[in-house]
């Protein structure tokens, strides 16, 4: 198992912080952001692999701003080690 925490740019949100449990994202939670929707993101993925979350995730834009809240789940999720 394995703790992370990664702070977003270009959004609302202030930190993301999830686990990677054999390859599996759990735990998702952001400070910050619309929180309905930052709840619902962090259920969706509950126990997602971690590819398959970055797949539906990355690319989301948000009013123009060339990410979201999910995209930023994405890029958190690709730049775990």
């Amino acid at each position: 198992m394995a703790k992370y925490e990664y702070r977003p740019q270009g959004v609302c949100s202030q930190l993301i912080e999830f686990e990677i449990i054999d390859n599996k994202v759990h735990n998702v939670k952001y400070t910050g952001g619309c929180n309905g929707n930052t709840q619902g993101v962090a259920r969706l993925v509950e126990g997602m692999d971690r590819d398959e979350a970055v797949k539906r995730l990355r690319g989301i834009d948000c009013r123009g701003r060339g990410t979201s809240c999910p995209d930023q789940l994405a890029q958190a999720l690709e730049a775990a080690d």
